[in-house]
């Protein structure tokens, strides 16, 4: 079988870690959530005091990018790879509601996306490998055999990260998730450098009414498609 390279974006909240998780896993490809990279450097900023919620230094975030050393360790007890963010696991800390609410501006900066593509084009130079983020399939690989751009409401998206986060012992609200959802699909559509959009040939795929294994099922097929082609 001839490895190919499979892109998902997407909005937030729409699944894309789950679905390329479960392509990884029954494809035997490596697996990059390139949204925890972007996390962990808002996480960064946040612990370091460079974003907060009225204020936001860009150029000390951008003095600093040579000292955020980003790593994916796979943990064979969750059968996934976890973000270290300077040898430390960071996985719990970057999922939190808080992060969410800046991770959107610190990816806006240029020379954070600059040096995060970098390398995301350099984990995927052998191909076999699902990644999703925003930009994937239009600007770290262009040239993939397969683009998936994946979408739902907003009410939607919300719903699921709200339970997700109340799982999670999280305390907040539905209109809180709600409104930070809104606010990230804004940013992430409108801002100047690598805007979420579907890229020409990417397929889109509506979740709002479909449940995991229904989607998974259906980009399978597409993928054997794609493989039996390439």
């Amino acid at each position: 079988m001839k490895n190919i390279t499979i892109a998902i974006d997407g909005f937030s909240s729409t699944g894309k870690s789950t679905l390329a998780k479960q392509l990884a896993k029954e494809l035997a490809y490596v697996y990059v959530d390139t949204g925890a990279m972007y996390r962990a450097v808002a996480f960064y900023a946040m612990k370091n005091n460079f974003i907060k919620v009225d204020f936001f230094d860009k150029k000390v975030l951008i003095d600093s990018l040579p000292n955020i050393q980003l790593e994916f360790r796979f943990n064979s007890d969750l059968g996934f790879a976890e973000m270290y963010l300077n040898g430390e696991n960071v996985e719990k800390q970057i999922r939190t509601i808080e992060v969410s609410s800046f991770v959107s501006k610190v990816a806006e900066v240029s020379e954070v996306r600059s040096k995060l593509v970098e390398q995301q084009q350099e984990m995927g130079k052998n191909k076999a490998i699902v990644m999703d983020g925003r930009d994937i399939g239009t600007v770290v690989f262009p040239d993939a055999e397969l683009k998936i751009f994946m979408t739902a409401s907003a009410e939607t998206r919300a719903q699921r990260r709200f339970d997700e986060l109340q799982q999670k012992g999280d305390n907040v609200s539905y209109e809180e998730v709600l409104k930070n959802v809104i606010e990230r699909d804004h940013i992430d559509t409108h801002r100047e450098d690598s805007p979420l959009v579907i890229a020409e040939d990417a397929i889109e795929i509506d979740n709002s009414y479909l449940n995991k294994e229904e989607q998974f099922s259906a980009v399978l097929e597409l993928v054997n498609e794609v493989v039996k082609t390439a």
